[in-house]
């Protein structure tokens, strides 16, 4: 596969205060990528990186691109979606559809056109007039008539709730997704999109606490359900942490084979969440 993005001793402080600390990082082309961290754990850092919004340490390559001397030729091939809550209210849907023609070359007009025609959504009212659904159905309309090799999506799902959510990321898959485009994402509903990546990129304190296939956590993570008199067994393989809640001890492993942990329980595989709350447990400690 080819490296969209690379980023070698990757750097970025702001006084004293480092926000990104020699990341190195390599995204492929047709990959969903996860960017998964607290506040201030410094995804918005990286991503502002990435596209060229703020200047940075290190090398950082992203389509060929340097990203902070060549932003205007690199963003004709780059769509940036920060919040689908954040269209203008005073915008109306038309007018949306014109403006986005005008600032982006890769923009389809007619293919926005022909997504809204299969909707509700009427081109003549303000987006104050319209309901959250069709907000949700402008902005994928929007995104999904851009032919851009990178989407990057910060938080794209913030103030909506769970069926609009799905609805978001369902359509994103169905109409934009294909193996020539690759979608970055962060967001704080971990669970919502872990069945969509094919990355993930765990960020802690401006550094890279995880980078790694979701194929690949699939099968070195798991969690076993011992029963209660294999608990002194499960401890002796090493795990990486224990939790008891409700009387029963469930352990984490990483690299041990599921015969093996099958031998004393219930096993299955871990949640990205859980995964995520691990690790930075681990890297607190």
């Amino acid at each position: 596969m080819t490296n969209i993005i690379t980023a070698h001793n990757l750097s970025k402080s702001y006084g004293s205060f480092q926000a990104l600390k020699n990341v190195d990082l390599t995204i492929q082309k047709g990959q969903i990528v996860g960017i998964i961290g607290a506040n201030g754990a410094g995804k918005t850092t990286l991503l502002n990186s990435i596209l060229g919004l703020s200047a940075y340490d290190g090398d950082l390559d992203v389509l060929g691109f340097d990203p902070y001397s060549q932003r205007d030729e690199m963003m004709k091939e780059i769509c940036f979606i920060s919040d689908v809550a954040t269209l203008p209210k005073w915008i109306k849907v038309s007018e949306a559809i014109d403006f986005v023609e005008g600032v982006h070359p890769s923009f389809n007009r007619q293919k926005a056109l022909g997504f809204l025609a299969g909707t509700s959504v009427p081109l003549d009212k303000k987006v104050r007039q319209l309901s959250k659904g069709m907000v949700v159905q402008v902005h994928l309309a929007l995104i999904m008539s851009i032919d851009a090799k990178i989407l990057v999506l910060d938080e794209p799902t913030l103030g909506l709730d769970i069926i609009y959510r799905k609805k978001f990321y369902h359509q994103l898959l169905e109409d934009f997704f294909d193996e020539d485009r690759t979608i970055l994402i962060t967001t704080h509903q971990v669970d919502e999109i872990e069945n969509i990546l094919s990355q993930v990129v765990f960020i802690r304190d401006g550094e890279l606490v995880l980078t790694a296939d979701m194929e690949d956590i699939s099968n070195q993570w798991m969690v076993l359900n011992p029963a209660p008199e294999n608990n002194d067994a499960a401890r002796a393989l090493s795990p990486v942490s224990e939790q008891s809640l409700l009387g029963r001890t469930s352990f984490i492993f990483n690299g041990r084979s599921r015969a093996e942990l099958a031998e004393l329980g219930e096993v299955s595989r871990i949640s990205l969440s859980d995964l995520f709350v691990t690790l930075m447990e681990g890297a607190s400690s």
